[in-house]
């Protein structure tokens, strides 16, 4: 067993050099990121804020107004259609420039009574403002393809971190638990081994749920498919036949109960319009368990997904995303996942404080 803690060690220490500025800068992001619908509009309140005036224009017309302006796109997400009446619509505009090196994710908020485009950019610069900016950079460091696959391997080292420190402090886990290890104040280096010691504990299980959460929403950056496919610069957009609101009406008549929260605009060839949401009484832990897709060439109900009729594995897959970002739980559960997002940053910095001052006695005991 002595061997064994050893090697956990080492490695555990090997893996804290190698990936901790990129875990910090992970979980700082993330953290940021957790208010960050609420953060949006409170910074751009003047700019996100649309005045009612009669009707809503057709979303038929914003599809087309948004094509117009942006004719090579993968695909568009409207991200708000629950947005209450003095709000501007936002669409997540999915890109492809053909080059490895850039993620190409972009962003536009249209007032929904007169089209006018209120706010556009893309993910990569600053036009569409800093919470915009750190989404690209936690899913991707703003490195592209690389940086998407990178953050994906840091997901599965730091589970790997994780399942070493647990060999390392496993006499220790169940006293922290329940309050048995007192906080050493003795000196500096106690306490930055009783931080160290004591957090790692603490946020272990959390921390797994973020780190494998991660992973699995990333894993398709693995493929190399995937990657072939990103080299390829994307035609000009292909419209959908039908119109969108028809097609959205269809979508609430296959489906009347579902409370909609996604909505997918087609743009290129073999890609349905497609709804997604929750119904009513359903566990705020479950994302997007239901859909419903529908041919934008002819307007028939391709396909209708329940949640309450998948297995367990699809019910599982849809409490990935919440369960990364907190969007499941009230004010006093995003403020804690903002106070987790923090520790392995802090685990990453005492971890290093800790080598540092090994490395330096051993230093010294050699001389």
């Amino acid at each position: 067993m002595k061997k064994i803690t050893k090697m956990a060690f080492a490695l555990h220490s090997w893996l804290g050099m190698v990936t901790g500025i990129f875990v910090l800068l992970l979980g700082l992001s993330g953290s940021a990121l957790v208010f960050k619908d609420e953060l949006d509009h409170a910074v751009n309140a003047e700019l996100l804020t649309v005045k009612p005036a009669g009707e809503k224009l057709p979303l038929d017309k914003l599809y087309r107004t948004i094509c117009q302006r942006r004719p090579n796109l993968a695909g568009i997400a409207w991200l708000n259609p629950d947005a209450p009446a003095d709000r501007a619509y936002e669409f997540r505009l999915y890109q492809n420039d053909g080059k490895l090196s850039t993620y190409d994710l972009g962003i536009m908020s249209i007032d929904p009574y007169n089209a006018k485009v209120l706010r556009q950019g893309n993910l990569k610069d600053l036009t569409t403002g800093i919470l915009h900016w750190l989404v690209q950079f936690h899913w991707s460091f703003q490195l592209g393809i690389p940086g998407l696959l990178l953050a994906t391997i840091l997901g599965l080292t730091m589970l790997l971190s994780t399942a070493t420190g647990l060999i390392i402090y496993r006499k220790y886990v169940w006293k922290v638990l329940l309050f048995r290890v007192k906080f050493k104040w003795r000196d500096r280096w106690t306490i930055w081994s009783a931080l160290h010691r004591i957090v790692g504990v603490w946020a272990m299980v959390f921390n797994i749920i973020l780190f494998f959460t991660g992973f699995w929403m990333n894993m398709f950056s693995m493929q190399p498919s995937y990657w072939a496919k990103q080299t390829q610069k994307l035609p000009e957009n292909l419209m959908a036949v039908q119109s969108i609101d028809s097609m959205l009406s269809t979508a609430k008549q296959a489906f009347p109960e579902l409370l909609i929260k996604n909505v997918y605009l087609p743009t290129q060839p073999g890609k349905s319009f497609r709804v997604s949401g929750v119904v009513k009484d359903q566990l705020p832990i479950y994302s997007h368990g239901n859909t419903v897709s529908v041919d934008p060439q002819n307007g028939k109900v391709i396909d209708v997904e329940r949640l309450a009729e998948q297995p367990w594995g699809g019910r599982i897959s849809a409490t990935v995303f919440p369960l990364h970002t907190g969007s499941f739980g009230n004010v006093i559960v995003k403020g804690f996942y903002v106070i987790i997002g923090c520790t392995p940053g802090l685990l990453c910095v005492t971890g290093a404080i800790l080598w540092w001052r090994k490395r330096r006695r051993r230093r010294y005991v050699l001389s």
